[in-house]
């Protein structure tokens, strides 16, 4: 799909403030409500869009650690693969899971109430012998610098 200078605007817009106003965006594009409108839902049918999320502010849900673990695989068996990331998925502390090229498999970020829960998990998944999981390393997230949800969007054609 080719997207144009309008299109672009709107999706860099919505990625600042998803709940921005229609008549807003159109102003930012120069475009009728209507018009920008009817583009914010096609870029939404064709998947551009994927969704709208509130950003929670985790201070405020009282303290939580959060950790990055860097998980490697004994092997890369397709089932093995399946039940590991069904079991990240179906993990509400795993907050991102992602498969990864170098020394580790997968890079996950994990909220947890406590270090306890979090040896917890890891224990948990280690003694699953389904998962396939043969070493994990923890890096614990002291500070978040920057943690923004939008993408770089590249230069629109023409």
């Amino acid at each position: 799909m080719e997207l144009d200078r309008a299109d672009l605007k709107l999706l860099e817009r919505l990625q600042r403030d998803g709940r921005c106003t229609v008549q807003s965006l159109s102003e930012a594009i120069h475009l009728s409500a209507r018009a920008t409108l009817n583009r914010v839902r096609k870029l939404e049918a064709q998947g551009v869009i994927e969704g709208y999320r509130a950003l929670v502010n985790r201070a405020a849900l009282g303290g939580q650690v959060v950790l990055f673990a860097e998980i490697a695989l004994k092997d890369q068996r397709r089932a093995t693969v399946q039940r590991f990331e069904k079991r990240m998925a179906a993990c509400p502390e795993v907050v991102a899971c992602y498969q990864i090229s170098g020394r580790y498999d997968y890079l996950t970020r994990v909220a947890c109430r406590d270090l306890a829960r979090y040896r917890e998990l890891t224990d948990g998944w280690l003694d699953d012998v389904g998962l396939g999981i043969e070493k994990i390393v923890t890096n614990t997230e002291w500070q978040t610098i920057k943690e923004f949800s939008g993408f770089p969007l590249p230069a629109a054609k023409g």
